[in-house]
Parts: C-alpha cells; structure tokens; sequence
C-alpha cells in the first residue's frame, strides 16, 4: 500500500479527563514518521460511540490510514471494535485463536476468566488479527476502499510492541523504499543558534534532510535518509554527519545516544576513570541520573548531598573561610566541593553543583535561578557560572534539571579530557 498520510486517535474518557496521560500519541507519531509516514492530525475521544465514529468518519476524510489506541477491554464501555466495525460496515465474530489466548491468559496467572472477557475475542469479520503476548485484548487492521484502521490497545507495554511487530511491517509490505533516521545530540547550544550554524545544510539537503528538536537544555538532530528496501543507508549518512561535525561539532555529546547521563556513563567506561558528586541545590539529581544508567556501578563512586554549611566543611572539607568570605552559592565553594568529593571518594573526578534553586532564598545580589557548578579532575577543571530562567510553577524543578544537565555535561567533558 502506498498510503503516507496517518491520524492517531486515541480514544478513552480517563484521556479526556486528565486522568491518564497520552504518552502514545507521542510514541506513534515518532514511530510513523521515522518510516515516511506523515502524521496529520491527533484526537482524543471519549467512551462514546457516536462521538467515535464522528471523529473516525472526519479522520478518514482528511488520511487514508488511522490508529487508534484503546477501548478494547473487557467491560460494557469499550466499543471501539464495534463502532469501527460498524463504520466500515462488518459485524464481529468469534476469534477462536484469540479466545484460547484469554483463557491461558487468565490460567497463566491464577485467575478465573469472567465471562465478558470473551468480549475481546469478538474481532471484526475479515480482518487482520495481531496477537498481544503482553495483555488479553488482541489488536487488528481492518481495511476497505484504500482506507485502514488500525486498532491497538491502550497500555503502552502491550500497544508499543504490537506497533513495532504488526503496524509497522503492515503499513511498509508493499514499500520498494524505507526511511533510516540518526539523532545528533548538542548541548551549550540552543536551536536557533544551531540552525543559524546549519541554515545552508538544512534548506539544502533533500536526501538526507535534517530536522531539529529542542528539549530542556539541549538540541537534538534527527538526519533522515530514503534508501531502497535492502540499501544501505551509511554512504549517505556519512558524510552530512562529517559536514555536521565541521560546522558545530564542539557541542555535539554523541550520535544515536539516548541523553547525557549515558553518555558520561559511557564515555567513564571507555576511559576507564571513575565520577562522585557533591550537591547542594540539585538535591541528589546528578547521581539519580547517573545510576538511571544500567552499568554504572562500574564508574560511579558515590554522591555526596551536603546542603548545610557544616556539612560541606566536615565531609567535603569546604573551608571555613571561603564559605564566610563568598557564600555558600560562590565558584569558590563549589570548586572546593568539587575537589573534596574527588578526595573523599578517590574517584578520578569529581562535580559538584551550589545554588539557588528557589522559589524564595534570592536576594539581588544573587537571584534564584543562579547556580555554580564545578568538575575536578587531574587533566581538566572548570567552574560554570549559570544564571537559568526561574519563571512558571516548575521553575525550582527546571533549575534543578538543567543544573544536572551541566553537570553531566562537564563529568562527560573531564572523561574526555587527555583522550587520544
């Protein structure tokens, strides 16, 4: 099927209500698009038939493919099946395959299978049928007219691999081409500067193409190559990523990397030195992220949260006359934290983080939002001054991230620092 156009609808009163979060709109619309599939419009739709079918009639107007997510349980509320059946004019029949799945299902976990569980082996007649391993509602294409709904359970652990497995080769069976992407990571850069870097390259560029994406503190670059079906994409991924790397490669932290803590993570490993911490206003937030990353026991010596005076100069070592003379929110604190860390930890480098986070605690002198964060190590040692942004509800908790983000930042820089 040639079809290159797609709606998501997800469908759910708790999706309306605010009661759950739509994480799958998010994941399917990355997933489409990685394979040439342009998402045109997103919707969420409660538990009502007459409004489903409105939104699905519209959505077909508009695409000639829709997923839709949820409405698929067991309980007298979830009427996807029938409503989408109904509007491409088929009547549900017993899926017998899908019927003994349920009952091993229940039998697997000890349960005894109420009977308006048959309900999710009911399946629209002629469609195609996609097994769930991961929960009780299967999921189905059903096609008519050059249109196709697809139909995936809410959850995400079971709708993201029947995605992956069914959806996907589905949509590209008839495909001569594929889409191949690859993500650039920057950090010390904002978008804007970065296209300004990449401005020529950008509008230039058919295939591959290059698409910037800001999130908190960082840019990231997703460079998207069409290949044939068997083709290998390097040849044409090589050298953009080698003019990228000319134009703005100071800032780039890692390529097909999944955020900077598993790149400091990874970068430690392959230089084999060690990372501690010292917080204060960060609270632990460096050394959660770090220890997100699966491994990094093996780099990671411990991370200090001293956010008393008393306790920077009894376990860090901070000096009295520093902390009298400049603060405790000073580049001459936290270089001193950073250094003590280090020596208490006997870890190749040491980061540390002091500031104020807020809301209350500034003075004009020093503003919330301001935070010095420090990296000690034998081939590389910097203090960062950092004035960030202390407007909205989530202002303290933004602080406190971005402050992390430099400090990961600045542990990935030191790994590197003498690196041949």
């Amino acid at each position: 099927m040639k079809q290159k156009s797609a709606e998501i609808l997800a469908i759910g009163t708790e999706l309306l209500m605010g009661n759950t979060i739509n994480t799958n709109a998010a994941y399917l619309a990355r997933g489409l698009a990685q394979n040439g599939i342009n998402v045109y419009h997103q919707e969420v739709v409660g538990d009502n038939p007459q409004r489903l079918m409105d939104s699905l009639t519209q959505a077909f107007t508009r695409s000639d493919i829709v997923i839709t997510t949820g409405g698929l349980g067991p309980t007298y509320d979830d009427l996807s099946k029938e409503t989408i059946a109904s509007y491409f004019g088929r009547k549900l029949v017993m899926d017998e395959a899908s019927l003994e799945h349920i009952k091993q299902h229940f039998a697997t976990i000890g349960r005894v299978m109420t009977d308006n569980n048959r309900k999710q082996a009911m399946m629209p007649e002629g469609c195609t049928i996609f097994p769930n391993p991961n929960g009780t509602a299967p999921g189905c294409a059903i096609e008519k007219d050059g249109k196709v709904a697809f139909m995936l359970p809410g959850p995400p652990r079971e709708m993201k691999p029947m995605f992956e497995h069914y959806v996907i080769p589905y949509l590209l069976k008839d495909s001569d081409t594929r889409l191949c992407s690859r993500m650039i990571r920057f950090f010390g850069i904002g978008e804007s500067g970065l296209e300004t870097k990449l401005h020529d390259l950008m509008v230039s560029s058919t295939n591959p193409t290059l698409a910037p994406y800001a999130k908190s503190g960082e840019v990231m670059l997703r460079i998207t190559v069409r290949v044939g079906r068997e083709e290998d994409p390097e040849p044409l991924f090589a050298p953009m990523i080698e003019k990228i790397e000319e134009a703005a490669g100071e800032f780039i932290y890692g390529i097909d990397i999944e955020n900077l803590q598993t790149a400091a993570v990874n970068r430690l490993k392959e230089t084999g030195k060690t990372a501690a911490t010292a917080e204060s206003c960060t609270g632990g937030y460096v050394s959660k992220r770090l220890t997100e990353v699966p491994g990094a026991s093996e780099v990671f010596q411990c991370g200090v949260c001293t956010y008393s005076n008393e306790m920077k100069e009894q376990l860090l070592q901070v000096s009295h006359e520093t902390l009298s003379q400049y603060g405790a929110v000073s580049s001459e604190t936290a270089k001193e934290m950073a250094a003590g860390v280090r020596r208490l930890s006997k870890a190749d480098i040491g980061v540390a983080t002091t500031g104020i986070a807020g809301p209350q605690g500034g003075t004009e002198e020093k503003p919330v939002g301001l935070v010095y964060v420090a990296v000690d190590s034998e081939n590389y040692s910097e203090v960062l001054e950092l004035h960030i942004p202390s407007r909205g509800d989530d202002a303290r908790e933004y602080i406190r991230y971005i402050a992390s983000s430099h400090a990961l930042h600045l542990i990935w820089k030191a790994a590197g620092a003498g690196k041949k």
